[in-house]
């Protein structure tokens, strides 16, 4: 083989290199088209839910959040999520649609979220709270705590209103039928969501908060008004098993205990 051939081929190997490693290293933030998504009209995303997506939640995690892509661009081994989400602007019946952009690292956990348009992000802002001011007021007296267990709510790693289980339902729904039935005259709720120690310390509190928020969002849906409520997410901070170290099937379902959620109600009991 002669030297000129040789620096030929060379220099094809080296070309090829260089386009595998583009791809490999493709995070450039396009937008695809929005003729081509599954769903071109967008959906109404739950605002509460899109403030929780941030770096190092895991694809599970993320679609109980999200729900799967717009786009037909898969679901396990890509890169890229893409959605359309739809916002109110407040003015009757107008609202504005944003594409949006999720991007996994090599671990397919979150690594950044981008907007096609910056604007959109302002629609995730928490309105300013006005300024009151509360007249002292007696505490209720005899408050009573209801606990709920991980297992009779929700599957490892869910935390979306879809995903509670039928005992969990009929769980919550006995729970506010007791509060609406005049047993106790309610002045708050604290709904406090936990994790187990499988995952990030960031992602277990996004979990725990989520959780949380979703037995709020279901109280609400049977009549508990949402304003007297009160969420919170601990994430892994306070373990109630003691497990032996690992991620095997056996482990998950020894963790169990520690994926809870407690919903204390406070008022007076008659």
């Amino acid at each position: 083989m002669n030297n000129k051939l040789i620096g030929m081929l060379s220099g094809m190997c080296l070309m090829f290199a260089s386009v595998n490693a583009l791809a490999a290293n493709d995070d450039t933030v396009t937008f695809p088209d929005r003729d081509s998504a599954s769903l071109k009209e967008g959906t109404f995303v739950n605002i509460d839910n899109l403030r929780q997506v941030a770096p190092g939640l895991s694809k599970n995690q993320l679609y109980a959040l999200l729900q799967e892509p717009h786009f037909s661009e898969g679901v396990f081994g890509v890169r890229k999520w893409n959605y359309i989400f739809n916002f109110r602007t407040g003015k009757g019946d107008e609202f504005v649609s944003c594409q949006y952009q999720i991007q996994f690292d090599d671990h397919k956990l979150v690594k950044a979220t981008y907007w096609k348009d910056p604007a959109c992000a302002d629609f995730l802002k928490r309105p300013a709270a006005p300024e009151v001011v509360v007249a002292p007021v007696a505490i209720a007296a005899n408050p009573e705590k209801f606990v709920l267990s991980m297992d009779t709510l929700f599957p490892f790693a869910k935390s979306s209103l879809d995903s509670i289980l039928p005992a969990g339902r009929t769980a919550l729904d006995d729970l506010a039928a007791k509060i609406k039935s005049g047993y106790v005259s309610l002045s708050a709720i604290v709904v406090t969501g936990y994790a187990d120690r499988i995952g990030s310390p960031e992602s277990n509190q996004t979990l725990s908060l989520a959780r949380a928020a979703t037995v709020r969002d279901y109280l609400a849906t049977q009549g508990i008004d949402p304003g007297v409520s009160k969420i919170q997410g601990m994430g892994a901070s306070q373990p109630v098993t003691q497990c032996p170290p690992g991620k095997t099937g056996a482990i998950i379902h020894c963790l169990q205990p520690d994926r809870r959620v407690t919903i204390e109600v406070s008022g007076e009991k008659h």
